[in-house]
């Protein structure tokens, strides 16, 4: 089964429409295609969630179509109408209140590390390590988003030292209290199609603490353009530790066990 789950669109950050995904997914031979805009930039859920019930109806015998959100930790949001959801780290609080988007460039990143940080490195990426272990061991989620996403652009603009025994330390933490939630991991190949790193999150290093820990893991392409979602899928189709997510029941648990069918998920925010 060809699935992907965390896709984007011009509801937040996304070049190309939900339909427009939707028939590139035809295209490309997927059996299902999971919507998740991210949470802060999604300005009209009401819209969103409209949409993309009404593309699941249009193609209903095609492909299945699920909407879901990418909530950025933390989310004050109603989580409700979703029929799933990806918890991710993108922002850090610095000591004004002010959120940190340490994602967005190596520009910005580097402004963050020096007056945020004072230029240390392994401070910024305890900080991030401590708000992944924060969401996920409070999450009412469904799959934790690419959980080393502090290392986008160290391949590049190097800020630490992924070989340091500190920075093992912060994995294999963060891998205990992953294993402990029970959550799924996805492998996500985003940063390979925006051409910032030439491996999937988590790193190998990561993604064998975690399946030495029992995690499971869903194959993730992070697209936010229509050619992109099957990125680099033939390179990571055989991680250990992947669902075959035909087994719906497996995959996300009873709840969404019929047919991807929308579901009322009793959560409000997390």
């Amino acid at each position: 089964m060809k699935a992907n789950f965390h896709t984007h669109t011009t509801f937040c950050d996304g070049r190309d429409t939900p339909e427009a995904m939707v028939r590139a997914a035809l295209a490309k031979g997927f059996d299902a295609l999971g919507f998740s805009s991210h949470s802060e930039m999604l300005r009209d859920p009401a819209a969103y969630v409209a949409e993309i019930r009404a593309l699941a109806e249009r193609y209903r015998g095609r492909i299945r179509i699920l909407c879901g959100l990418e909530a950025d930790w933390p989310c004050p949001f109603d989580l409700s109408p979703y029929d799933y959801v990806i918890g991710s780290v993108h922002f850090l609080p610095s000591p004004s209140g002010a959120r940190l988007a340490i994602d967005h460039s190596p520009e910005i990143l580097a402004g963050i590390l020096r007056d945020a940080f004072g230029g240390d490195g392994a401070a910024l990426v305890r900080a991030y390590f401590a708000a992944e272990r924060e969401m996920v061991a409070a999450g009412r989620f469904d799959i934790v988003g690419h959980p080393d996403l502090v290392r986008k652009f160290n391949a590049t603009h190097p800020f630490f030292d992924e070989g340091a025994a500190w920075y093992r330390e912060e994995l294999e933490r963060t891998a205990d209290v992953i294993a402990a939630s029970g959550k799924v991991v996805e492998v996500n190949t985003g940063a390979i199609a925006r051409g910032w790193l030439d491996d999937a999150y988590p790193s190998p290093a990561f993604r064998a603490l975690l399946r030495a820990r029992g995690v499971r893991f869903v194959l993730s392409a992070d697209a936010h353009a229509a050619e992109a979602l099957d990125g680099a899928f033939d390179r990571f189709a055989s991680v250990d530790g992947l669902l075959d997510v035909s087994d719906v029941e497996g995959f996300y648990g009873q709840r969404i066990k019929n047919s991807f069918s929308p579901l009322t998920r009793g959560r409000t925010n997390f």
